[in-house]
């Protein structure tokens, strides 16, 4: 018999909870969308995604989901037959090159295994043995939610520029905008893609491009063959719906303007990066507690390569389908799946979402109903977890 009659939890990594505030946002008439308050508003979009993403560069929305903002990057600044060269620590840096592989795009994979971060000498090398500069961008997911995977972009960063390479710099922050901490300009990004469902706060549809001044000047010799996806209109229309290749999507600005007041105006970005840090060593806390008596253990071992956005759990002995499935049905606890062929078991995976718009009591709430989850299966695990995370908290 379930004892969930109150709200059900999401901590899936992505769509995110999503605040009563950004939701009481969107529910308002269509706005007059070729004069008026919207235009102003989106304006002030604009400025504070810039202020997130901590550049000075040109931010682009889509109307999209994160695949479409691939797209979108790689269209900008590469044509078919050029090379690229992606690095992947699990599902989605396989899923950003698979991408560019089906627009025509030359792609060599460096694929670093799925719990740990990329090996910055290994990229250094392939980068020097590149002597006529035939690479012309290099992509990195910041975040790989089916891993749980962090990548160090400015180690990335720092590689390139030991091997003197002029390829661009472009980062996936779909899973860490608004969680991890990211710096485009002072890391020496030079794309950056991310949506608006995960660390925004905001329900999907829509996606974003941030580029600087090196990625306009390679952008502007590209020969495009989509006007939808070319950012050179949206980030210097003459007229609004230029913006957004035609009717803006109004009531995911109105979301996301409220969200963006919420993570910008009012908590500030520092406190946003370290409540998610905090957050996520909680949860690790608790994870490492059950480890020691049972069957759970974080997929990614070293605390330097996790991720502050999502935790991928693992198991060698016991089904986290079960136990999801009792969290949910049981309890109104909804956990994430397991994704990409990151264990030989699918059901041995589960993910925890932690990003967006949580507190203390919502994550405690969970990992302690994820105990009693554990209780009730009869799967071994180790007592005090929720001492432990507790203890995070009164620290942070």
């Amino acid at each position: 018999m379930s004892l969930s009659r109150g709200r059900d939890l999401f901590l899936t990594p992505g769509p995110s909870v999503i605040p009563d505030r950004v939701l009481n946002a969107m529910h308002k008439a269509a706005p007059n969308i070729y004069e008026g308050p919207l235009l102003a508003q989106t304006d002030a979009i604009m400025a504070r995604l810039k202020t997130v993403a901590q550049t000075d560069g040109w931010p682009a929305i889509y109307i999209s989901n994160g695949h479409g903002g691939w797209e979108a990057s790689l269209s900008n600044v590469l044509e078919p037959g050029q090379k690229m060269l992606a690095l992947a620590t699990g599902r989605f840096g396989h899923g950003f090159a698979e991408t560019a592989q089906k627009m025509g795009i030359d792609v060599e994979i460096l694929d670093f295994g799925t719990t740990t971060g990329f090996d910055p000498q290994r990229v250094e090398e392939v980068l020097r043995a590149d002597v006529n500069h035939e690479i012309r961008v290099l992509t990195s997911v910041q975040t790989d939610t089916s891993t749980s995977v962090n990548n160090d972009i400015p180690a990335l960063r720092a590689a390139m520029d030991a091997a003197r390479h002029p390829a661009l710099l472009m980062v996936d922050c779909i899973a860490s905008l608004g969680c991890e901490r990211f710096e485009m300009d002072a890391w020496g990004v030079d794309v950056m893609v991310a949506g608006c469902q995960k660390g925004l706060m905001t329900p999907p549809g829509l996606a974003f491009t941030f580029h600087n001044e090196k990625a306009q000047a390679v952008s502007e010799k590209v020969n495009k063959t989509s006007p939808y996806w070319d950012w050179e209109p949206r980030v210097k229309a003459q007229m609004f719906y230029q913006k957004f290749g035609g009717t803006p999507p109004t009531h995911l600005l109105f979301g996301l303007d409220e969200a963006l007041k919420m993570i910008v105006d009012e908590e500030g970005i520092e406190n946003v990066w370290h409540r998610h840090r905090v957050q996520a060593e909680a949860i690790w806390a608790a994870i490492d507690v059950w480890g020691k008596a049972g069957a759970l253990r974080c997929n990614v071992p070293e605390r330097a390569d996790r991720s502050t956005a999502v935790t991928t759990v693992v198991s060698e002995t016991h089904d986290l389908t079960a136990l999801r499935g009792w969290c949910q049905d049981k309890a109104g606890l909804v956990l994430g799946i397991g994704l990409g062929a990151i264990w030989p078991d699918p059901d041995r995976i589960m993910r925890i979402g932690h990003m967006g718009h949580m507190n203390p009591p919502m994550l405690l709430g969970a990992l302690a109903t994820i105990d009693a989850g554990l209780k009730a299966l009869d799967i071994p695990h180790g007592a005090g977890a929720l001492e432990a995370a507790s203890a995070v908290i009164a620290a942070g």
